[in-house]
């Protein structure tokens, strides 16, 4: 059970801290239950999610993960995927992004990366729907580096092309 205070991943959400633990008072909740009730970090709202939940909940990366993952990005595999349906594309990135493993999306932003400069040879330009989960991908990474290096989510892809170049 992680502690108020805590930082965490919560889903698709990304960096939560956990405010509470508890019951909730609100109308139509079970007395029972225990929820944790978290603050999304780089939004706005709260998030009242069961303790038990099914949604994927792990803590936030460590500076020293946040370092070593940053090292190891130009040795991860990009697994460019080419479909012209937007919906089995669609199906495809949702799998990455459901996962909630840091490495999975690094290889999601980098295979639609790689994607995008195969377009740009030819003239293309990436579809909506991979420029929009790459977006999404890289706001989930950003922000869980930024979290965990003490930086602001804007200064992360400066502080990994850096780190990268001076390596």
């Amino acid at each position: 059970m992680y502690q108020i205070g805590e930082r965490v991943v919560y889903g698709q959400t990304g960096v939560c801290e956990i405010e509470d633990i508890g019951p909730l008072d609100i109308h139509g909740a079970k007395k029972e239950k225990v929820y944790y009730t978290l603050h999304p970090v780089y939004q706005n709202g709260r998030i009242f999610a069961p303790v038990d939940t099914v949604v994927y909940m792990r803590p936030v990366i460590t500076k020293e993960e946040a370092l070593d993952i940053i090292n190891r990005i130009p040795d991860i595999e990009k697994d460019v995927y080419e479909n012209r349906n937007p919906r089995l594309l669609n199906e495809h990135y949702k799998l990455y992004l459901k996962s909630g493993d840091f490495i999975d999306l690094i290889r999601l932003v980098r295979a639609i990366y790689a994607k995008g400069e195969l377009a740009a040879e030819k003239g293309h330009k990436l579809s909506q729907v991979d420029e929009n989960y790459m977006k999404r991908a890289e706001e989930l990474l950003h922000n869980e580096l930024a979290c965990a290096l003490g930086i602001h989510p804007e200064e992360v892809k400066d502080f990994i092309t850096n780190r990268l170049e001076n390596a």
